[in-house]
């Protein structure tokens, strides 16, 4: 009988909490070789960062994007040993294979920081050279911030075409996600984001919230993380991922090695298209979606795109046990 194959979505920055694997940790091989491996590569207790905190420390976007990445793939790695039946890996490398992740994975998606989960999930880059490059990412990214102080807002409620029109007319900030319908976010230095939002207020919107980050993600503030993200890309091995994997930049399954390592540095100055990423899913026929790592909100996007769409997410060996 074959096996269920299921979309795998890894979350993006923000959803980080204390306390996030530890139980995975505590209880399962394949969570604590992923840890232990991280913390080797990383040179620092990563493990303990996101079992205990302190919580100011964790939500910086260096310490968050490698500690995200770390628990989602920790997570993913238990959950191949449940669906699998049998350990995973081999003696000293306890971690996933290909054939492992083309037996039960249909297509492999992450919003932001999650793109480069997918593309671990999808064997199309080691678990270790992803590690390396969430860690220079985030460090990169909170350089470029404060260098350059920006913000972030989300307008609800107000036509795509409108808000870029917002935009365009003030400048200075862009959209940087179109998550799911009726929620745009956007972009760019302090003042102008500011002035986005009322204007976003004045002209219709039900609501425009400055976000709680570090920076102006995805806008032209992190151009400046993107060049020196540039020169890491080049030395790192991508190969083609071995099931569907799609890019946030164009929303296509993209195969080739070199398109994925020019959309990764284009993400962080360009807009993420997660409800066309979904969409595009959907169309390949899969229904069924895991939300791996920590955090549930990808699943409040999924029902906002497409409610027939089914997403469970996992952070704990009983929802694995539920799920099966």
């Amino acid at each position: 009988m074959e096996t269920k194959k299921y979309g795998l979505l890894f979350p993006g920055q923000g959803s980080q909490s204390v306390g996030m694997g530890k139980e995975l940790y505590e209880t399962r091989a394949p969570a604590r070789w992923v840890y232990d491996r991280a913390n080797e590569v990383l040179g620092r207790d990563i493990a303990k960062l996101c079992f205990e905190g302190p919580e100011d420390e964790l939500r910086t976007t260096a310490n968050s994007q490698p500690a995200i990445f770390t628990t989602s793939i920790a997570t993913l790695n238990v959950l191949v040993e449940k669906l699998k039946g049998a350990s995973v890996g081999e003696e000293g490398r306890e971690i996933f294979s290909a054939e492992d992740m083309k037996s039960f994975g249909a297509v492999a998606l992450g919003l932001s920081l999650g793109e480069p989960t997918a593309l671990v999930a999808s064997c199309a880059l080691s678990f270790e050279d992803g590690l390396r490059f969430v860690e220079k990412r985030g460090r990169f990214m909170e350089e470029a911030s404060q260098k350059e102080p920006g913000k972030m807002a989300s307008i609800m409620g107000l036509e795509l075409e409108k808000v870029e029109e917002l935009c365009s007319g003030i400048g200075g900030c862009q959209v940087a996600n179109i998550n799911c319908p009726g929620q745009v976010v956007i972009s760019g230095h302090a003042s102008r984001v500011e002035l986005a939002a009322d204007l976003a207020k004045n002209a219709g919107a039900k609501r425009a919230i400055i976000l709680k980050v570090s920076g102006a993600f995805h806008s032209e503030l992190m151009a400046p993380a993107k060049e020196k993200l540039k020169a890491v890309l080049e030395e790192m091995e991508i190969k083609e991922p071995v099931i569907d994997f799609i890019s946030n930049i164009d929303a296509e399954v993209t195969g080739d090695p070199a398109k994925i390592k020019a959309n990764l540095a284009d993400q962080l100055d360009n807009k993420t298209l997660w409800e066309a990423s979904v969409k595009k899913a959907a169309s390949l026929g899969v229904t069924d979606y895991l939300e791996i790592g920590p955090g549930s909100v990808l699943k409040g996007l999924m029902k906002k795109i497409d409610s027939s769409l089914t997403v469970t997410p996992l952070h704990t060996t009983g929802d694995m046990d539920g799920l099966l």
